[in-house]
């Protein structure tokens, strides 16, 4: 028997969101899609306080889209504050962030910079907490390969990958949210480690694309940032 839970996912709408709302609801659950097209801004403050009123569990999914209203550290650092706020007010007893593996070790990426400060608004709260970083999803490695895409040439770094698929994601958090808090840091990732090489080598077959070429580049970047050989991917206990 499913004992029902309220459950609020805000920025349920996305990506990962909108599939975490489904697979609850599913299971039974009572469970509202709260973002800014249902009324609900995270960075304004707007309509919090109506769509946590009665929740139990509150899932962040949240993420800043094209255009952005502001920077990352000032989006994650305003809103996170925002739904903190609006969390401790409704009397929320479980407070579950979707975050990434390795945010710690790209000091180079002001997004993940971002992302540390937001787990650690969290973390410093009352809340009780469950954090879920995960590697990057399988769906956006075509949008990594394009990043690096420099005429007809691919200029990878020369590190590792590990990409999981966004339903696996949505299936985790979907199960945390459901559970007890944890208070700690879970890390997930896909089946296969693979370097980047190998990866964009996968994206060019699938896409059928034989005109570029694969060229691992010390000085490539992720999005900008500088990778050691294993920051994007879970770390040794």
């Amino acid at each position: 028997m499913v004992v029902v839970v309220r459950i609020v996912v805000v920025g349920g709408t996305g990506r990962i969101g909108a599939r975490v709302v489904t697979l609850l609801r599913d299971q039974g659950h009572d469970v509202a899609a709260a973002s800014r097209s249902t009324g609900v801004d995270a960075l304004s403050g707007t309509g919090l306080a109506e769509a946590l009123s009665g929740a139990e569990v509150l899932v962040d999914v949240t993420n800043p889209r094209a255009p952005a209203p502001a920077s990352p550290m000032e989006f994650f650092t305003v809103g996170t504050s925002n739904l903190v706020e609006a969390a401790l007010r409704a009397g929320i007893g479980h407070y579950v962030v979707l975050s990434i593996v390795g945010i710690d070790l790209v000091p180079d990426s002001a997004y993940y910079r971002a992302k540390v400060v937001q787990e650690r608004e969290v973390t410093a709260s009352s809340l009780p907490s469950s954090i879920v970083r995960a590697t990057q999803f399988v769906e956006f490695t075509d949008a990594i390969v394009d990043s690096m895409t420099d005429g007809r040439e691919v200029r990878v770094p020369d590190a590792v990958i590990q990409p999981i698929p966004a339903d696996d994601v949505a299936t985790t958090l979907a199960r945390v949210a459901t559970g007890s808090p944890t208070d700690t840091i879970l890390e997930i990732a896909g089946p296969s480690i693979l370097t980047f090489e190998q990866m964009a080598r996968e994206v060019l077959i699938r896409r059928g694309d034989a005109t570029l070429r694969v060229v691992v580049d010390s000085a490539a970047r992720y999005f900008g940032a500088q990778l050691a050989s294993r920051s994007l991917i879970p770390q040794p206990s």
